[in-house]
């Protein structure tokens, strides 16, 4: 009787892809500060575990309306109330229940603040590190910019293989079209890629729908409980978890 081999094969993840806003850049000065000044204005204030919180919830608020329509296919006036209602549950979580107007009032106060945006310290060594390492590294961005300006103004364009925003592909994670579209630019197949991010709904969700590995990063431990993917608080720890991924396709 003829015996019965097991052929082990392993699929390596070639391909590592990247959210933006707070995956690799986040408010700068930081985001707390930003709202603090513009709530000085009205008497209110909060501190950083009170506004991680808040945006928590309006984060969740911000994937809920992108997967239904991005923000820039809205009028003028819908992104107003979008921005009213992202403002009011920043507050909520910071502890202060406000009416829409006012949470309008203080958005406009937050927009008029000195802030741009910049890399965390971890972003361009790793980066560099995976890149060293023979992977293709890509971000994948909501942005309604052209993917290469984004990774220009941002500081890392010589640190990435491609960026794809909503303009360049005509579609918003979590549409599959946006995580396709990176595989193609990779030129990788699925399960050959992951996919890093900080929003559930729009990165994990978006990258299991397609057969992305996903990895949440979560820097402000608004997920700490989050158990269905491997999670990160900082891209230090990502090599080991891309091993493990691989290591999980054999077969």
């Amino acid at each position: 009787m003829p015996r019965c081999t097991i052929q082990h094969v392993t699929t390596r993840i070639r391909a590592v892809f990247f959210d933006l806003y707070d995956t690799l850049v986040g408010f700068d000065p930081p985001r707390e500060v930003v709202q603090g000044r513009a709530l000085g204005s009205f008497g209110l204030e909060a501190d950083k575990a009170g506004i991680d919180a808040g945006y928590a919830l309006a984060d969740a608020l911000m994937a809920e309306q992108t997967a239904q329509a991005p923000l820039s296919a809205l009028s003028p006036a819908a992104q107003a109330d979008f921005f009213a209602r992202y403002e009011q549950l920043i507050l909520r979580g910071a502890g202060h229940d406000v009416d829409l107007q006012t949470a309008a009032e203080v958005w406009r106060s937050v927009r008029k603040q000195k802030y741009g945006f910049a890399l965390y310290d971890d972003v361009a060594p790793a980066l560099d590190a995976l890149r060293s390492g023979g992977y293709v590294v890509g971000v994948i961005t909501n942005m309604s910019r052209p993917g290469a300006d984004v990774a220009e103004s941002m500081g890392f364009s010589d640190r990435v293989d491609f960026t794809l925003s909503s303009m360049d592909v005509g579609a918003s994670k979590p549409d599959p079209k946006m995580f396709r579209a990176a595989l193609s630019r990779a030129g990788v197949s699925a399960n050959e890629a992951a996919h890093v991010g900080d929003q559930i709904e729009t990165d994990i969700e978006g990258a299991k729908a397609v057969g992305i590995s996903p990895v949440l990063i979560d820097r402000h431990a608004a997920s700490t409980g989050y158990k269905d993917c491997p999670r990160i608080t900082s891209l230090a720890e990502l090599p080991p978890v891309l091993e493990s991924l691989g290591e999980s396709f054999q077969a």
